[in-house]
């Protein structure tokens, strides 16, 4: 499975951005998707995640702002990411996950400053 992330950029306190996340390869053996992040100095952290049922789970920091959606037919996950603060600023890294590996793509910067 290879995963090619794209959507990062720099906004300012409030504003939105959409992160994307297409998977290929073996994508038929996937049966969940997400997003972690790294903040500098900081561990990664969960962000969201859904699965092939389109259960969701999100790190309670981002809860109401972020909303995780997936297009089966493009192998593509989503991460709408609303009302974002500084602390969001991180580099965001897709993962998929199948019954027996952990994939991930490459990282995409997100930076909130004013």
């Amino acid at each position: 499975v290879q995963l090619q992330a794209c959507g990062g950029g720099v906004v300012q306190p409030g504003e939105s951005l959409r992160l994307s996340c297409a998977a290929s390869g073996s994508s038929f053996s996937i049966n969940s998707m997400g997003w972690s992040r790294q903040a500098p100095g900081k561990q990664r952290e969960l962000v969201a995640s859904i699965t092939n049922g389109s259960n969701t789970i999100y790190a309670d920091s981002v809860k109401g702002r972020f909303t995780s959606s997936r297009d089966s037919a493009k192998n593509t996950e989503y991460l709408q990411m609303n009302s974002l603060k500084p602390e969001d600023t991180a580099v965001y890294y897709c993962y998929a996950r199948t019954y027996g590996s952990v994939y991930w793509g490459h990282g995409t910067v997100v930076t909130v400053s004013s």
